[in-house]
């Protein structure tokens, strides 16, 4: 197991209380390579503010971090929650955190490593509370406590190309229990796991099937370049198996992902329409825009 430089974050907390946001950041913020974190972060950020009116900036920062090496369960190397900083490796969904939370600081004009760090928390967590059970595992979770905070708005209109309903179920987690390391023996987790999922099911949510993500002008004035994709799948006791960025080309809607396939961040060559159609689970998509 790598070795982990746990400090915590003086400065998080001055940000806090300037911002009046009355969050208790006395949490650990854990990195291997603060420094670099920190660098990658505020060049993306600085970068980011120089843009023109109408430019992308969630799309700007995701193409900024394309080469990045794919690396799963970054979040989960320590038997205690913190909150993890590691620009250097990334999945789907630390990608689009690490994304929004930069974008919005950038939107908000707040552009130091500790603005950064705290607006992580507030994206990656439930009130921005630091703990496992408030990580926000499912997208459902995610895009509903975003949406509350004001950073991200669901888009799930007009229909079509909105023109079908999950009815969701998300047991995934509490009936896989094992296979999480951080809830492997952890009885009291998997029980409040469970609470939140069975508060979640039965939600009905609208999508794109994946035969209507095509290269029209309706998806085309219904999709920015830089709205979240979060891949609506068909497996059992999930909502979503997969997330990115879109990025519209002359031939249709592309997928900018983290990609296990790859190994590392890219903008994907073919359409999402060819990628959704290589698996029978991937039935459509979802939609959220960054604000």
């Amino acid at each position: 197991m790598r070795r982990y430089l746990m400090i915590f974050i003086v400065s998080v907390c001055m940000a806090a209380a300037y911002a009046g946001s009355g969050t208790d950041c006395g949490y650990v913020v854990m990195s291997d390579d603060m420094k670099a974190d920190s660098a990658i972060a505020e060049r993306i950020m600085e970068a980011a503010a120089a843009l023109p009116d109408g430019e992308s900036v969630p799309l700007f920062i995701a193409r900024r971090l394309i080469g990045v090496p794919y690396v799963g369960h970054t979040l989960d190397r320590d038997s205690v929650e913190r909150l993890v900083v590691n620009l250097r490796e990334l999945d789907c969904m630390t990608l689009v955190d690490n994304v929004v939370a930069m974008t919005r600081c950038v939107e908000e004009g707040r552009r130091t490593f500790a603005d950064f760090v705290l607006m992580l928390a507030k994206v990656r967590y439930r009130n921005g509370d630091v703990a496992y059970e408030n990580r926000l595992h499912y997208y459902q979770w995610w895009v509903m406590d975003n949406e509350r905070m004001g950073l991200v708005k669901e888009i799930n209109a007009p229909n079509p190309p909105f023109s079908a309903v999950q009815t969701l179920k998300i047991n995934y987690m509490s009936e896989n229990s094992g296979s999480y390391d951080m809830l492997r023996g952890n009885s009291e987790r998997v029980v409040a796991i469970k609470r939140l999922e069975d508060a979640t099911n039965g939600t009905k949510v609208c999508y794109i099937p994946k035969a209507g993500v095509v290269n029209t002008d309706l998806l085309r004035s219904t999709i920015h370049d830089g709205d979240i994709i979060a891949i609506v799948t068909g497996k059992y006791n999930l909502d979503t198996a997969h997330l990115g960025f879109a990025v519209w080309h002359k031939d249709g809607l592309h997928l900018l992902n983290a990609s296990s396939i790859h190994k590392k961040v890219v903008e994907e060559p073919m359409t999402l329409y060819r990628y959704l159609h290589r698996a029978n689970n991937r039935i459509g998509i979802r939609i959220a825009r960054v604000l």
